[in-house]
């Protein structure tokens, strides 16, 4: 049998963050008890009428144009009803956008770090376009099902990928780079969690070197990186299969079960011609003009892959350094204004990314910092002071986290200063050698890795408060080392 090429596009569904829902003012807020954010509008009842949410369309436009997307000719585009019946689905029918939508072209860059590729993959997007969600049903309850309804109306952007990625592993990469854009645009909070930012993949094979696409598989809905790598190698091998057996692979939607590690028919895969599309008669046309996208192109923040740029080649760091602290756009900011307050980007940088982070914890937008940027700035001062040493600082800095307390205060209160005394510190190197004669004797003959166990006994012996420059200064001269 021949090779197989596996041929995968990305449909992406991104809560906008709005505090209200798309076409009426019903609350967004996760978590709150089934059917209690709903009104006639989002309930579908006759005589309700939809009213566009301009804060959705500002959240949509910057989305678009995060990624590159063109605005449609005159930044035009056109509301529709796509029809079909399910218990989630209150009106019968669901307001999306169908041939004119919000914007098109596009493109996200990934590549870097994906497995199996040294290559920067540059994935096509084809379309974004606003919609309402649907309800969502929980079958979680003894005795049946119930319809939630409080997510139905909720502002979404459809991101709609060209089958331009070639692995499980690209496709996870995809993601990342597509979730990281959205949160650091103030978009989307990237909660797979709460379902907030979701995926259905697109999946097909083909022998290598075909140009013909397969027929194609839409996996619905999967809400996690991980899933997504499991879904899309377990329906390749699938389709491997099938065709390997002389069958063919039937044009349909499957759900992924986590627990078998195999995806399962869901229903046949629908078409246009099924939903149905027609304008929405109670919508007018959006117009997105001129004056308004030049706001929102100035108003765009800068995106993740251009910070971290910028950290390697104006801060000095190094790319590892630059993807962790731009991991979440508080940590960034955190990270930004602490290393603006010392002057060292890549002293602030090491501290932030061995002690700091450690204790950070994140949920959507926002960020649970244990201390300030302007405790951490002031903290490494007193170390480039030499008042303090770097073993002491991380003393300090854990009793300093989850206080107001300065860096200068908790030093003062624990009576921790650098031992800076040349004689004091003379004393206690020539200790050391004393109690460690062979160490010394083998480091004269030429074993010089032995120079960093005496620094460290040092160190341990001053409870980490003497001067380490002076102390290996103090060393190599006793020790007779140049």
């Amino acid at each position: 049998m021949p090779p197989w090429e596996a041929v995968i596009g990305l449909e992406v569904h991104a809560q906008l963050l709005t505090e209200s829902k798309l076409f009426c003012p019903c609350s967004t807020a996760f978590g709150a008890p089934p059917n209690t954010h709903v009104c006639p509008t989002c309930l579908g009842l006759p005589g309700a009428l939809p009213v566009l949410n301009a804060e959705a369309v500002r959240l949509a436009v910057r989305a678009a144009l995060a990624l590159g997307c063109e605005l449609r000719r005159g930044g035009t585009s056109r509301f529709a009803r796509k029809n079909y019946f399910y218990p989630d689905l209150p009106k019968g029918y669901q307001i999306s956008q169908f041939d004119e939508p919000l914007a098109e072209g596009g493109r996200l860059v990934i590549g870097e770090g994906v497995e199996g590729s040294s290559a920067v993959r540059v994935a096509r997007i084809t379309r974004v376009h606003m919609e309402e969600d649907a309800g969502k049903n929980l079958h979680e309850l003894a005795g049946g099902s119930v319809v939630d309804l409080n997510r139905a109306g909720t502002p979404l952007v459809e991101i709609v990928g060209e089958p331009d990625l070639r692995s499980p592993s690209e496709a996870s990469a995809y993601l990342r780079a597509l979730r990281d854009i959205l949160v650091f645009m103030g978009v989307n909070d990237g909660n797979l969690e709460e379902g907030s930012f979701r995926c259905d993949a697109n999946v097909s094979i083909r022998a290598v070197g075909e140009a013909k696409l397969g027929t194609r598989v839409e996996l619905k809905n999967i809400n996690s990186f991980r899933f997504v790598e499991r879904a899309i190698a377990s329906e390749i091998a699938r389709q491997e299969e099938l065709l390997e057996a002389g069958k063919h692979v039937v044009s349909e939607t499957r759900g992924w079960d986590e627990k078998s590690g195999t995806t399962y028919t869901l229903r046949t895969k629908e078409t246009a011609q099924d939903y149905r599309y027609f304008p929405e008669p109670d919508l007018l046309p959006l117009v997105v003009d001129e004056a308004a996208l030049a706001k929102a192109r100035a108003e765009l923040p800068e995106l993740p892959e251009d910070k971290r740029a910028r950290f390697v080649s104006e801060l000095g760091l190094s790319p590892y350094a630059a993807s962790v602290l731009t991991a979440h756009p508080r940590i960034a900011a955190f990270f930004e204004e602490a290393a603006t307050l010392h002057g060292d980007a890549v002293k602030v940088g090491n501290f932030v990314q061995a002690e700091v982070l450690r204790d950070v914890t994140t949920r959507g937008l926002h960020a649970d910092l244990p201390v300030s940027a302007a405790q951490v700035a002031d903290l490494l001062r007193l170390v480039d002071e030499a008042t303090i040493s770097g073993k002491q600082a991380k003393e300090v800095y854990a009793r300093m986290r989850g206080t107001p307390a300065s860096a200068a205060s908790v030093v003062a209160a624990a009576g921790m200063t650098q031992m800076s005394d040349p004689e004091a510190i003379e004393q206690a190197c020539a200790k050391v050698i004393a109690d460690n004669p062979k160490q010394a004797e083998s480091l004269r003959l030429g074993k010089v890795a032995l120079f960093g166990f005496f620094v460290g006994q040092v160190m341990k012996a001053t409870k980490g408060a003497a001067n380490p420059p002076l102390v290996n200064e103090t060393l190599r001269r006793l020790l007779g080392m140049p």
